[in-house]
């Protein structure tokens, strides 16, 4: 197997050699549990862009990521924060990546898709009010629907800044529920994810913020599927999965403890909606095969080395998880280079990036160890280091 020099904290090399390739059985069974992948996109090199003003796709390449994610068995959660939504993708491009992959979807069979509406090309200002929220809750709600869509209802900047108790949230969630005409997955993202929604639900207390929510969900349980909630926090999400409505899903977002929390027990079990999902695909196309076959312990053995590399991949600052998920699926051959919609290949310093190789290696999901040990050298040597 190839070996490859990293570089420790004190600047010094040290020798990598990799594991063998994992050839991931996919066992026929019939799904138990619902999972989307919150899929990347793949910015353009060669655009004249300026990275830091405007977006800039390869639609290609994004979009044979998606097609790449439902040859898996997986479902894809479209335009939400993993595509960098409200983090360099603005609205219009994100309008124009849910146009492109609801038409991709519909030629895909089987493939499983919903798409983040939220209320970002509303820039938040002193004069900004619940009724402007909602007006751009509306908006992009119709524009999703309007194409045949699945709403994921994305937390707003806007309403966190703009609201002023908890009866706001109220208002402005109970207006756009009343009008949506299919069921939606409510995000709710914590302040790690971005720090500009603190105190969502009008609580800084978690478990009051927490109340007001399932409220939210208990008066609208028919146009609500599920929750996707990501807060790290694994004790919550339980106890919020024990008091949801029955038939509303939980879709867990916890990057930390997904595997015990998609597995379960007698109380019950989380479905998924994972950004760790993008880069650790195959792998969790496995395990939720082998927990659909039944075996548990297959799962769980699948799963525990993934546990460590998501970890890492959001470490805070959590809200530049990103680039690790990109940096993922750029050793893997699925685009040709390392460079991100708004420059943000640069958030993650190079040593997070040399272990977050060394975990991906561990976990078994770089596919190719040549060719991932080829883009690491180039890496290294960008910085400066020779890693021959």
């Amino acid at each position: 197997m190839p070996r490859i020099q990293l570089p420790r904290a004190d600047g010094s090399l040290h020798v990598h050699t990799m594991q063998a390739p994992r050839t991931w059985h996919m066992v026929a069974a019939r799904p138990n549990r619902v999972a989307y992948a919150a899929a990347h996109v793949v910015a353009d090199p060669l655009s004249t862009a300026d990275p830091w003003l405007q977006p800039a796709i390869d639609w290609d390449a994004t979009l044979a990521y998606r097609q790449y994610l439902w040859s898996l068995g997986l479902g894809v959660a479209e335009a939400m924060d993993t595509a960098q939504r409200g983090t360099g993708l603005d609205w219009p491009a994100s309008l124009e990546l849910i146009d492109r992959s609801l038409a991709l979807s519909r030629s895909t069979p089987g493939a499983l898709i919903a798409c983040g509406a939220g209320t970002d090309h509303l820039e938040p200002r002193a004069a900004t009010t619940i009724d402007d929220v909602v007006a751009a809750y509306e908006l992009q709600c119709e524009a999703i629907e309007g194409r045949g869509g699945r709403i994921v209802l994305m937390a707003s900047r806007a309403l966190a800044a703009c609201a002023t108790s908890p009866d706001d949230y109220a208002k402005v969630y109970g207006r756009v529920l009343a009008q949506v005409r299919s069921p939606v997955i409510l995000h709710w993202l914590g302040d790690m994810f971005d720090p500009a929604l603190a105190g969502y639900w009008g609580h800084g207390d978690t478990d009051r913020a927490m109340d007001v929510c399932l409220a939210v969900i208990q008066a609208h349980s028919a146009k609500v599927d599920g929750v996707k909630i990501s807060l790290l926090d694994k004790d919550r999400e339980i106890a919020m999965r024990r008091r949801l409505p029955l038939r509303v899903r939980m879709y867990t977002g916890d990057d930390f403890n997904f595997a015990e929390l998609i597995a379960g027990n007698e109380s019950g079990h989380s479905d998924a909606l994972l950004g760790i999902f993008d880069p650790i695909a195959p792998a969790a196309a496995a395990a939720l095969a082998a927990l659909a076959a039944g075996d548990r312990a297959g799962f769980e053995a699948i799963l525990a080395p993934t546990v460590a590399l998501a970890r890492h991949v959001f470490r805070a600052p959590t809200r530049y998880y990103k680039t690790g998920v990109v940096f993922l699926a750029w050793l893997n051959g699925h685009q040709k280079h390392f460079v991100m919609v708004g420059g943000q290949q640069s958030a993650r310093n190079l040593l997070h990036l040399s272990e977050l190789f060394q975990l991906a290696d561990a976990a078994g999901v770089l596919r190719d160890p040549e060719l991932a040990c080829t883009r690491m050298r180039t890496l290294l040597a960008v910085h400066g280091i020779d890693a021959a």
